[in-house]
């Protein structure tokens, strides 16, 4: 937990130390460290068919030139990426041939099944404020998953 929440703010002060920072990027920043650090980034699973949930995954989020990919590391070393979508659909599968498929447990937990792994994942519902500021019209919600 220490080292995730050290790396976030090691770059946020090489971002300052180079200009004018982007005030956007680093309020999202210091979000996702605060929550990585709120729930040192485990999240409930069921891996290989296992009907009990556990907490024994850990969650990273790493952002990249084409948006935000999300790891979750199984206990057993496994691992698997999903892709943070941004137009109000959650995420999906990033590798492999398996789709995601994704249905809302709770008003902020998802349940997230890629083969014969599942997990219970923190979301958040998009409002129209955001979608608006994504570029987005207002409509139907496209289905979850992929």
């Amino acid at each position: 937990m220490s080292m995730r929440i050290y790396s976030t703010l090691s770059a946020l002060l090489l971002i300052t130390a180079c200009g004018m920072p982007d005030n956007e990027f680093l309020a999202e920043a210091e979000e996702d460290a605060a929550e990585q650090a709120a729930d040192d980034g485990r999240i409930e699973c069921a891996i290989n068919g296992d009907s009990d949930f556990s907490n024994g995954c850990l969650s990273e989020r790493l952002a990249g030139e084409n948006g935000v990919t999300l790891i979750v590391r199984h206990p057993d070393g496994g691992f698997r990426r999903f892709n943070i979508l941004t137009d109000g659909r959650g995420l999906e599968a990033a590798d492999g041939s398996e789709k995601a498929k994704i249905e809302i447990v709770e008003e902020n937990k998802i349940l997230v099944s890629v083969g014969s792994d599942k997990y219970i994942m923190p979301a958040r519902k998009k409002t129209s404020a955001t979608a608006h500021a994504a570029g987005q019209v207002d409509g139907p919600a496209p289905q979850a998953g992929n």
